[in-house]
């Protein structure tokens, strides 16, 4: 036996001594392109994509709404903010309604998704993909009183200006001090429908306390659904309510 793997050795050392060096093909350095300005344009590429940069263009820039105010997502209630929170409740009202689920009683959204502001004056299609370039969903989740009391916590803990629909928050040094849905206070044993966006459900922004309900999945994109609700609203009345009250607030980076 001692024999037979000696000649394995010996074969495997041939084999291994009678390989060629490997041959390295010549290499040519080309001129860089840079992409600038100075870079002639393909006028027959350019043909090609004329019709369609034009009919996309045209898209962009049609006007599907107005405001006589600036639309901003500062301070603890912004006017955007709410407004796309209002939005956000009522296209899931809308869906909960055409498939014969529980009314929605609240709904929550992230600052950091509303990537851009609205200034005074028309409002374009480009507008809302500014606003919102994500391809975020509503998703609506089913909780019990007693676990949206991880969200009241949340909120007085972090004294975040997540723009909030139908809920009234008032914190003091991490206290809660008021809590209501739609101006009623939470009852333990009910159960509450949430709309929000398939990110903060999923426990985005920190927002773990989702994770104790039961998500419904709707499929309505949530730049779709604004697109479509500014359409429906010529002229856009910014809500101007309180619902986030936060006192003694602390000194960190909101939106």
């Amino acid at each position: 036996m001692k024999y037979k793997f000696l000649y394995i050795g010996v074969a495997l050392l041939s084999l291994s001594s009678c390989k060629t060096a490997l041959s390295v093909s010549n290499i040519k350095t080309e001129k860089n392109i840079s992409i600038s300005a100075d870079l002639p344009e393909d006028k027959a590429f350019a043909s090609v994509i004329a019709p369609y940069k034009a009919e996309l263009e045209g898209k962009m820039n049609t006007k599907i709404s107005y405001t006589s105010v600036d639309l901003n997502k500062q301070g603890d209630n912004s006017n955007l903010g709410n407004l796309l929170a209002d939005y956000t409740l009522e296209g899931a009202q809308e869906w909960a309604q055409k498939n014969k689920k529980p009314a929605i009683d609240a709904a929550v959204i992230n600052v950091g998704g509303i990537r851009s502001t609205i200034g005074k004056g028309d409002i374009l299609t480009k507008h809302i993909y500014e606003v919102m370039p994500f391809e975020n969903e509503i998703v609506i989740v089913k909780m019990k009183g007693s676990d949206l009391q991880g969200l009241f916590d949340y909120y007085a803990k972090n004294q975040k200006n997540n723009p909030v629909s139908h809920l009234t928050i008032e914190t003091d040094n991490g206290t809660v001090l008021k809590q209501s849905i739609n101006g009623k206070p939470i009852e333990m044993n009910r159960d509450y429908y949430i709309a929000t966006s398939d990110y903060l459900a999923l426990g985005g922004d920190n927002m773990s306390f989702f994770g104790k309900g039961e998500m419904m999945v709707t499929g309505i994109k949530m730049r779709d659904l604004f697109l479509d609700k500014f359409q429906q609203n010529p002229q856009i009345n910014a809500p101007t309510d309180v619902r986030l009250i936060f006192r003694n607030k602390k000194n960190n980076s909101n939106e």
